[in-house]
């Protein structure tokens, strides 16, 4: 409410439509944004599992998260369009001004994206048509087009973090280009692998938590067993090193942008032993109110001494830096990332031990239950990590080069609380339509597997890809089970 009542008060009327609208269409999008990034890699994993131990649940389990993937890049498409256009129209003096600078990240977005859209078409059009193996490797690259579209993004979003590769001229525009300088910029490393391992553990908790719930629910077969292993076994091998990669970046934060990572940790004054509050709340006079306070371990963590001078938010004027309702906002988002992944540290460990131990799951109900609930705690994570970025950026909308509300659109207020409202729509629409989609198929799956379902509900990822292929339905047959004979019908359920 106070970050809003200073935007009205401090910028140009359209300034609060324009970022409201960002700011939802860019939550929105980035819901689908792990899938569309790591789903290829775990689903060609599961494939590689299937065709190397020769293993029908395996590829069962691929054909089917094929599926999903293919759904998930439809409504990514329509997420992420409407991202482009917004750039241009609510922010075109950036793009005017910087566009020739730091477009190049989002051309490499674009190639990638149709690159993977082939890729994906091919991918789903083999089954049953290619050999096994030339089907497997003609998909191989598409992993490596979904980590490239993420570069672009990231590469574009690291320069209006920290802007580097042009000169300006005279009249403060940017001249002299240096395309190396301005895509290679001092937080694209810290950024980028910090974001591609959220988007690898967050897809491998997700897909995991839905077979963790099938597993809760009494489905303790080796399908559900297997499609929970796997992405969970990515992920569980990926939440340690995001621990060293997300504090590799909040030290580069602090080195590059240290008005940012004084808002990320409610630094008013610059000096010396400067302790790290949890959570709390940074007052007008710069106070902190309530949360945990440690002594001396911000100074700690930014430099490995209590000595470590800390810059505050003071060290610049009030108009250059985050209110103090921003600053809040982006230190709970960045401590809530941080305590989620510290449990999900735990429950890494957990798992871990359990199999080194045993060589099985845990047989805990609440690890399936925590695990269930994981694929929603990392999504949250990715939620404010993009917070912890944009916000902490503020005033900024290319660092300490032009501000938000230099940036914005002239277009009415009124017009553009419109097109937030038609967006709103049109987005509960689209998601609507995409866990429809999603539902509908996990419930035909369910059916087909049990038995119990028609054929005309049966889609053709129900049955294992390779190898023989079913009968044909005698007349009056009343299911695929009946079809696909015997072997196809037992892989999904087969007992331990």
């Amino acid at each position: 409410m106070n970050t809003a009542a200073d935007l009205l008060a401090s910028g140009p009327a359209q300034l609060l439509p324009a970022r409201q609208l960002m700011a939802f269409t860019l939550a929105s999008h980035i819901i689908l944004v792990p899938l569309g990034v790591a789903l290829p890699f775990i689903t060609l994993v599961m494939h590689h599992r299937g065709l190397r131990k020769n293993d029908p649940v395996a590829l069962l389990l691929a054909r089917r998260w094929s599926a999903v993937m293919a759904v998930q890049f439809a409504v990514g498409v329509v997420t992420g369009t409407v991202l482009s256009f917004e750039f241009g129209l609510l922010w075109p003096k950036m793009m005017g001004r910087w566009g020739d600078v730091f477009g190049l990240g989002f051309g490499v977005e674009a190639w990638a994206f149709f690159l993977e859209a082939i890729l994906i078409a091919i991918y789903l059009y083999g089954w049953r048509r290619l050999k096994p193996w030339t089907h497997f490797w003609l998909a191989t690259p598409l992993p490596f087009a979904a980590v490239m579209g993420a570069f672009g993004i990231i590469s574009a979003n690291s320069w209006m973090n920290t802007p580097r590769g042009f000169v300006l001229d005279a009249a403060g525009k940017p001249e002299s280009v240096d395309v190396q300088a301005a895509v290679f910029t001092p937080m694209l490393g810290p950024e980028y692998w910090h974001f591609v391992v959220a988007m690898f553990l967050t897809a491998g908790y997700v897909v995991a938590g839905v077979y963790a719930l099938g597993w809760l629910r009494g489905r303790r077969d080796r399908y559900h067993r297997l499609g929970f292993c796997v992405p969970f076994t990515v992920a569980a091998i990926l939440t340690p090193v995001q621990f060293f990669l997300g504090d590799n970046i909040a030290r580069q934060i602090y080195h590059k942008q240290p008005v940012k990572f004084a808002a990320a940790e409610l630094v008013w004054n610059t000096g010396t032993h400067v302790p790290e509050y949890l959570f709390g709340r940074l007052q007008s006079d710069g106070s902190v109110k309530g949360g945990l306070k440690i002594p001396g371990l911000d100074s700690i963590l930014a430099g490995f001494s209590r000595n470590t001078q800390v810059t505050g938010l003071t060290s610049v004027a009030a108009a250059d830096r985050p209110t103090p309702a921003e600053a809040n906002l982006v230190h709970w988002t960045f401590d809530i990332m941080a305590t989620i992944g510290s449990l999900l540290i735990l429950l890494a460990l957990w798992y871990g031990l359990c199999w080194l131990l045993s060589r099985d799951l845990p047989k805990s109900r609440w690890f399936f239950r925590i695990a269930a609930i994981a694929g929603v705690a990392s999504v949250v994570t990715v939620e404010c990590g993009w917070i912890t970025t944009e916000v902490g950026r503020q005033p900024w909308i290319v660092y300490q080069y032009m501000k938000v509300s230099d940036a914005v659109t002239p277009t009415k207020a009124a017009s553009l609380w419109t097109m937030f409202g038609i967006v709103v729509v049109v987005y509960v629409l689209v998601f609507g339509a995409f866990l429809t989609v999603v539902l509908k198929m996990s419930r035909r799956w369910r059916l087909a597997d049990s038995g119990l379902g028609r054929p005309e509900d049966e889609g053709p990822e129900t049955e294992t890809p390779y190898g023989p292929r079913p009968e044909p339905a005698a007349v009056g047959t009343g299911s695929t089970a009946l079809r696909a004979g015997p072997d196809s019908r037992r892989a999904p359920g087969d007992a331990e």
